[in-house]
């Protein structure tokens, strides 16, 4: 069996803010979205390729202390994109975490910033190197694992 990973849908409980905050980040594509406003949905893609929905559908935050999505992750072409996307995120105030970009284990290269969205869900934006002039934020597990 061969396969590849399709989009992923989230719940948000706000539609606008969720759509205005995804498509700052990650410059998505709105490619469709509900005209039923008692079923608000949005279908956000990259170069005509569907990546994200967002259903909405969900009231409060993302309970990261239970079972379900641990963090959603990007990868960047480069640790320039990284930066400029870590300063688009700050400039939405969204919360991040270890204080900007860190690498993703202690010596390694590769790593990015890690942050959530309007309804706490965890997103990670990172590259393959680069992310070396910080210490990682704990040595014995990796950065993605435990934010």
């Amino acid at each position: 069996m061969s396969f590849t990973t399709g989009h992923v849908g989230l719940n948000v409980s706000d539609l606008d803010r969720s759509l205005a905050f995804y498509r700052k980040v990650f410059g998505f594509e709105v490619a469709g979205e509900s005209s039923d406003e008692t079923r608000p949905y949005a279908f956000l893609a990259q170069n005509g390729t569907l990546v994200l929905t967002l259903w909405q559908q969900s009231e409060g935050t993302f309970a990261a202390g239970l079972p379900g999505l641990h963090h959603l992750s990007f990868e960047m072409p480069d640790i320039e994109a990284v930066r400029k996307a870590e300063a688009v995120i700050r400039e939405t105030g969204a919360k991040i975490h270890h204080g900007g970009i860190v690498p993703h284990r202690e010596g390694g290269s590769s790593g990015g910033v890690f942050f959530e969205d309007p309804d706490g869900i965890r997103l990670e934006i990172y590259a393959a190197s680069g992310a070396d002039e910080r210490p990682a934020p704990r040595s014995d597990a990796p950065t993605c694992g435990f934010f």
